[in-house]
């Protein structure tokens, strides 16, 4: 029998790419996911449970009936500027679903779970690149709840015996190499996928919000992971946990940056359109620059991005956008 997995939030765009790769490596991923911004679709390597993560006695239900050996944990909302207008949503969602999830989870006995963190909680960092030892300074709700789902994960660790793996990544992007996923977001906030839209015509000019940054050609520049390497990355985690090692906390991005205009200017290279865009004005909160170190996960899990240079990223998510990708792009 194959050790069984469940992914809260494993219909999303993260959540589901970790469910190929788990089924990749042997595992049986059952997804748990209320489907509200998540897609039926594309769940295909295993089990859809429709639940809240909220309702502890249904989840408490659904890991005793599969008998699941780990949690891999993805479900939250992940708007950042939504994170603003509606905080309570926010805390409600993400922290005390947290809370409802770790609570099913001694119910039914089952003690190692994979977090899904973020850089958010870093907030602006005075350093560059960003180590896990980095003071976690989160400037939005969104970041706040990520941090304190994580000291809650901690607390209880520390209480219960909880086995963990926390994983702060960066951007993530780009699409299944094979094509049989996707990003879907609705609404669409992430920076390739806008850009990509921009390129076809049909979308919006892209708005490019500060252009006067302490950075090399004046644009924010961030640090942007393929799904894929991504979802590999939290197998790893899985490996390490099932084989019995310390609680983790890990880093996940490539290490190096790109800057909004770098990635504007690659898209006609990958796919001969070139995005229209505007400039705007900065937004409040915006870091200059936000690049992991991920030594790290490099040398703990053996993490090595093999998806995550710029034009494979492009290369990947073209097709999403009806974008045919040029011949020598592909080289």
């Amino acid at each position: 029998m194959r050790p069984v997995v469940l992914v809260t939030g494993g219909a999303g765009f993260i959540g589901s790419h970790a469910c190929k790769a788990l089924a990749a490596a042997g595992y049986l991923p059952v997804t748990l996911d209320n489907l509200t911004t998540g897609h039926r679709d594309a769940v295909k390597w295993g089990p859809l449970e429709t639940a809240d993560i909220r309702n502890r006695a249904a989840v408490a239900a659904i890991l005793k009936r599969h008998q699941v050996e780990m949690v891999m944990h993805f479900a939250a909302a992940a708007y950042v500027g939504e994170s603003v207008q509606k905080p309570g949503f926010y805390y409600d969602n993400n922290v005390a679903g947290t809370l409802s999830l770790l609570t099913a989870m001694r119910l039914a006995g089952v003690h190692r779970i994979v977090f899904s963190s973020s850089c958010a909680t870093y907030g602006i960092p005075a350093l560059q690149p960003i180590r896990e030892t980095t003071p976690q300074q989160p400037i939005n709700p969104y970041g706040r709840t990520k941090l304190i789902c994580e000291q809650m994960i901690q607390d209880i660790a520390r209480a219960t015996g909880l086995r963990f793996a926390m994983l702060r990544y960066f951007n993530a992007c780009g699409a299944d190499p094979e094509g049989e996923l996707s990003e879907r977001h609705r609404p669409e906030t992430h920076l390739i996928p806008l850009a990509l839209l921009a390129a076809t015509g049909r979308g919006n000019p892209l708005r490019v919000f500060g252009t006067d940054y302490d950075t090399p050609d004046g644009t924010c520049v961030r640090d942007y992971i393929h799904v894929s390497d991504l979802a590999e990355a939290h197998v790893q985690a899985v490996q390490w946990l099932m084989a019995g090692h310390e609680n983790l906390t890990v880093n996940l991005g490539t290490g190096i940056g790109y800057s909004i205009l770098e990635i504007l200017s690659a898209i006609p290279e990958v796919t001969g359109r070139t995005p229209a865009w505007s400039p705007a004005a900065r937004r409040a909160g915006d870091p200059p620059m936000l690049v992991a170190d991920t030594s790290r996960a490099q040398r703990l899990l053996g993490f090595q991005p093999r998806h995550s240079e710029l034009k494979t990223i492009l290369r990947h998510a073209a097709p999403t956008f009806g974008l045919k990708v040029i011949e020598h792009a592909a080289a």
